[in-house]
């Protein structure tokens, strides 16, 4: 219970930062990607690359990918089938015997019907994920923390100590 609680707090910090909502969106967006993939493979290392490259919130994509790992095996049924579906296809056949020949393509593990299916799964509602997620952070931001930051118990908070230590801690040491 620890680690989600964790989870949720660092997600909570991560909402209040600076960091731009469409960073946040689009690491919490990748993050469908880094679940429904397998761990070690060159689909989880491709994202990694794009999550670098690109100005992608590397704590959000690990975040979210933390509970898209759970919802994935809720959906390896659906998966399955789908993957089966596009990997028994006729049109797509001569593609799948060409990407197994080349050097590299084999160890994505694309011949399994479950990665197969993840795979397309997260090609599907990763833009989706990105306009909602986009719009969710916005819309928390501009509701939710106002009105925690309006309430008196928020202003007598900030009036501690305990909060002026924190506030120092957090400019000398880097904000989430």
């Amino acid at each position: 219970m620890s680690i989600l609680a964790k989870q949720l707090i660092n997600l909570i910090r991560l909402l209040h930062s600076e960091t731009g909502q469409n960073q946040i969106a689009s690491g919490l967006a990748f993050g469908i990607f880094l679940g429904f993939a397998p761990f070690l493979s060159i689909q989880t290392l491709l994202v990694l690359f794009i999550v670098f490259i690109f100005r992608v919130q590397l704590g959000a994509a690990f975040l979210s990918a933390f509970f898209f790992k759970f919802i994935a095996f809720l959906l390896d049924p659906v998966a399955d089938k789908l993957g089966r579906y596009a990997l028994e296809s006729e049109a797509f056949k001569d593609l799948w015997t060409t990407m197994y020949n080349k050097p590299l393509l084999p160890m994505t593990r694309f011949n399994s019907s479950i990665v197969m299916g993840s795979f397309i799964i997260s090609l599907i509602l990763c833009p989706i994920l990105f306009f909602v997620f986009r719009k969710l952070i916005i819309q928390y931001r501009t509701t939710v923390v106002v009105r925690i930051e309006s309430t008196k118990y928020w202003k007598a908070f900030k009036a501690t100590k305990f909060y002026d230590w924190y506030a120092k801690y957090n400019d000398l040491y880097g904000k989430a």
